[in-house]
C-alpha cells in the first residue's frame, strides 16, 4: 500500500513543477468503502529538522505537498477516523507517493439508535458571525432555542426541527442587539420565531454529513444545507449524541435589506452572514 514511486506528475496527463532540492510528496486518502476522503489531514515531520508540513485533502481525496528532500514521520487523518502513521524517504527532484492509503472509522463514533433525540440548550450553542464595515467580525448567538432529532431506521431518513427564539440575539452590544430586534432586521415583534427543518440526510465522507431543509426567517422560508460532523455518543445524566454545522446565509434571501454605505461603496454590515452550531442532544426515553 506504501510503494514508492518516482514520477513527474502527481495526476495524469499533467506536469509539476518544483524546486529541485525538494521533492513532491503525494497520498490518496480513502475510506473504509474505498470513497476519496475529501478534507484528510496530511502531516509531515522532518526526521532530523523536525520542520512540520500540513496539507489537507482534495475532494478527490489527493494530498500533495513539495517538501525539503529528508525521510518524514508521515500522519494521515480524518475526523471520525483513526490515524495512520508511516515513513517516507523524499528525494530531491522526485516525486514520491504513498498510492491508496486507507482509513478506519473510529469505534466510539458509532451511529445512534432510532428514535427522539432533544437539544440540550445548556450544553448547546447557536452563533454567527458578519463582517463589519470590510474590516472585523462581529460575532454573535442565540440564547434560547430548543429542538429534536428524530433519528431514522435509516439514518438517511432522519429529520431535524429548530426553533430560536429570535429575540434572544446577543452580540454583547446593548444598541446594536436592539437595532437587530427591530424591524430593519429581525423584526422580532411581526416574527418572534426562526424555524429550520431538515429533512433530507447524506453522507459525506468521514464523520461528515449534508443535511439539506427550509429556514424559516422574518417570514420568509429558503432552501438551506448545513454541513454538519457527528461527534459520536457519551454517556453523562442519559445518553447523549454530538453535532457541530455550519452554513453561510445571505440577508438579502430573507427580505433583510438594511444598510448603509460608507465613502468608496464600502458597506457597514457585510451581506454574507456565517452560521455556526454545536450541539449536544439527548435520548428521550
Amino acid at each position: 500500500m506504501f510503494g514508492r514511486r518516482r514520477r513527474r506528475t502527481a495526476r495524469s496527463g499533467g506536469p509539476v513543477a518544483f524546486d529541485a532540492a525538494a521533492g513532491l510528496l503525494t497520498a490518496r486518502v480513502r475510506d473504509e468503502n474505498g470513497a476519496a476522503l475529501a478534507g484528510a489531514v496530511m502531516v509531515m515531520r522532518h526526521r532530523r529538522t523536525q520542520r512540520q508540513t500540513t496539507v489537507t485533502a482534495d475532494d478527490y481525496g489527493l494530498a500533495v505537498s513539495t517538501v525539503p528532500a529528508g525521510t518524514y514521520l508521515v500522519t494521515l487523518s480524518a475526523t471520525g477516523y483513526g490515524e495512520l502513521t508511516c515513513t517516507a524517504d523524499v528525494s530531491s527532484g522526485d516525486h514520491t507517493s504513498l498510492g491508496d492509503v486507507g482509513l478506519q472509522p473510529n469505534q466510539d463514533r458509532r451511529l445512534p439508535e432510532p428514535g427522539q433525540w432533544v437539544l440540550d440548550p445548556d450544553h448547546s450553542s447557536i452563533l454567527f458571525v458578519a463582517r463589519h464595515i470590510g474590516l472585523t467580525q462581529v460575532h454573535g448567538r442565540f440564547t434560547r432555542f430548543g429542538g429534536v432529532i428524530d433519528v431514522g431506521e435509516r439514518p438517511e431518513r432522519s429529520s431535524v426541527d429548530v426553533v430560536i427564539d429570535s429575540a434572544s440575539i446577543d452580540t454583547a452590544a446593548k444598541k446594536r442587539d436592539e437595532h437587530l430586534r427591530s424591524p430593519d432586521f429581525l423584526d422580532v415583534t411581526r416574527f418572534p420565531r426562526i424555524h429550520f427543518h431538515g429533512n433530507r440526510f447524506r453522507r459525506a465522507p468521514g464523520d461528515r454529513w449534508l443535511i439539506d431543509g427550509t429556514l424559516s426567517l422574518r417570514g420568509a422560508s429558503r432552501g438551506v444545507q448545513l454541513d454538519a460532523g457527528y461527534l459520536g455518543l457519551r454517556a453523562w445524566d442519559g445518553e447523549r449524541l454530538g453535532a457541530v454545522a455550519k452554513t453561510q446565509l445571505h440577508r438579502e434571501d430573507f427580505t433583510i435589506n438594511w444598510q448603509q454605505t460608507l465613502a468608496k461603496g464600502l458597506v457597514v454590515v457585510g451581506s454574507t452572514i456565517e452560521v455556526l452550531v454545536d450541539i449536544q442532544a439527548v435520548r428521550r426515553a
